[in-house]
C-alpha cells in the first residue's frame, strides 16, 4: 500500500485535477498538483481556488502547486494522470524525462489517443519506466459535484486486484466510494466511448427531438459501447457498471456534460470550430469520436451512432441528416439470437 511519508503528484489542474488533488489531500495524503502553465500555478498558489476551471471550490493549503515536472514527481510513488487525452502522451514522456519512477501510475483521463488509437493505460506502460503498474479511474464523477463532497461512486481498474485496491484506498472517503475492478479495457472504453454518444444526445437536445429520442440513443449506445468492448476482450458486465450505464447517463443527461453541450450547439446549427473557440473546457468526445470511428473501421465493428457524429463532426453531415440517417437502418431485431445471431 502507499506510504504515507510519499506524496502523490497530480498531473493536471484543470477542474478534474483540482478535484482529486483536493480529496487526496483532505483524507490526509501529501500532494502535489503540476500545472502546464507557470503563471496560471502562480495563480492556484495565490489564490488557492481554480477560478477558471473550478470556481468556488477551495484547494486546500496543503496542496503543493508547481509548474516543475521533475519537482511534481519527486519521490513520488502514485502518479494521477489527469491531462487531456490528446497531450497524454506527451506529459508522460515530460515526467519520464524528469526523472519519474513511480511504482503505481493512474490514468483519470478518459479517451483514445488519435493515431495511435491507444487508450490511456496503454501510453502509461509504454512511456513510464518498465514495471510501472497502471490503472483507471472512472464512472459519474463530474467535478463541479466532487469538489463540493457530493456522493459519487467511481471505478478503479487495474490487471490484478491488488493494485486496484491500492487506488480505493488511496481515493476512498465518506463521499466518494470507490469499487475495484480488473477489466482495465472495459472500464477505460466505457469512459472514452460514453462522451461520444453524449455528443449525440445533446444534438438530439438542440434538435428538441424529445425524451423517447433521447431514451433509445442511450440504450443504443450502451449496446454500440459494448460491441467495442467485446472486439478488445472487455468484459461485457463492466459496461452494466460505472464506467459504462453510469457514466453514460450523467454524461448525456447532465448540466456539468461539455460533451452533451457542444452536441447541443451543433443541433442547434453552430460550427464546431465556433463552438470549441469559445470553451475553456476539453470536449474530449470530439477528438475521441475520430479515434473510434478509425478503430470501429480497422477491428470490423458497427457502430453506426459513432460513424454519424464523425460524420457530422468532420464531414459536415448536417444534424437532421444524422439524425434520419440511423432511423432509417435497415430492420433487425433487438438482441442477438441465441447462438450464432449477429449483434444489433
Amino acid at each position: 500500500m502507499l506510504k504515507a511519508d510519499h506524496p502523490i503528484a497530480v498531473i493536471g489542474a484543470g477542474a478534474w485535477g483540482t478535484a482529486l488533488a483536493r480529496l487526496l489531500a483532505n483524507k490526509g495524503h501529501q500532494v502535489r498538483l503540476w500545472e502546464h502553465f507557470p503563471e496560471y500555478a502562480e495563480e492556484l498558489r495565490d489564490t488557492r481556488e481554480n477560478r477558471k476551471f473550478l470556481p468556488g471550490v477551495p484547494i486546500p493549503r496543503s496542496v503543493e502547486i508547481t509548474s516543475d515536472p521533475a519537482e511534481a514527481v519527486a519521490g513520488a510513488e502514485l502518479v494521477v494522470m489527469v491531462p487531456p487525452a490528446q497531450h497524454f502522451r506527451a506529459v508522460a514522456r515530460r515526467l519520464a524525462a524528469a526523472g519519474a519512477k513511480p511504482r503505481w501510475v493512474l490514468s483519470a483521463s478518459k479517451g483514445i489517443e488519435h493515431g495511435s488509437l491507444s487508450r490511456m493505460t496503454e501510453i502509461i506502460r509504454k512511456e513510464f519506466p518498465a514495471g510501472v503498474m497502471a490503472g483507471a479511474l472512472s464512472g459519474p464523477s463530474h467535478a463541479e459535484e466532487v469538489g463540493r463532497d457530493l456522493p459519487t461512486s467511481v471505478v478503479a481498474a487495474a490487471d490484478d486486484g491488488q493494485t486496484a485496491e491500492v487506488f480505493q484506498e488511496a481515493f476512498m472517503n465518506d463521499s466518494f466510494r470507490v469499487y475495484t475492478s480488473e477489466d482495465i479495457a472495459g472500464v477505460e472504453l466505457g469512459g472514452a466511448l460514453k462522451n461520444i454518444i453524449a455528443l449525440a444526445a445533446g444534438v438530439v437536445d438542440g434538435l428538441e427531438l424529445g425524451d423517447n429520442a433521447k431514451a433509445a440513443l442511450i440504450t443504443r449506445g450502451l449496446a454500440e459501447i459494448g460491441r467495442m468492448g467485446a472486439a478488445l476482450g472487455a468484459r461485457a458486465e463492466t459496461f452494466a457498471g460505472l464506467s459504462g450505464l453510469g457514466d453514460l447517463v450523467v454524461t448525456c443527461t447532465s448540466r456539468h456534460s461539455r460533451n452533451r453541450r457542444v452536441g447541443e450547439e451543433l443541433g442547434r446549427g453552430r460550427q464546431l470550430t465556433d463552438i470549441l473557440a469559445g470553451m475553456e473546457m476539453v470536449a474530449e468526445g470530439v477528438e475521441t469520436a475520430r479515434s473510434a470511428y478509425q478503430l470501429a473501421q480497422h477491428l470490423g465493428v458497427d457502430l453506426p451512432i459513432t460513424e454519424q457524429v464523425y460524420r457530422l463532426l468532420f464531414s459536415g453531415l448536417p444534424p437532421a441528416e444524422a439524425v434520419k440517417r440511423l432511423m432509417q437502418r435497415p430492420r433487425k431485431p433487438e438482441m442477438p439470437a441465441a447462438r450464432g445471431g449477429e449483434p444489433a
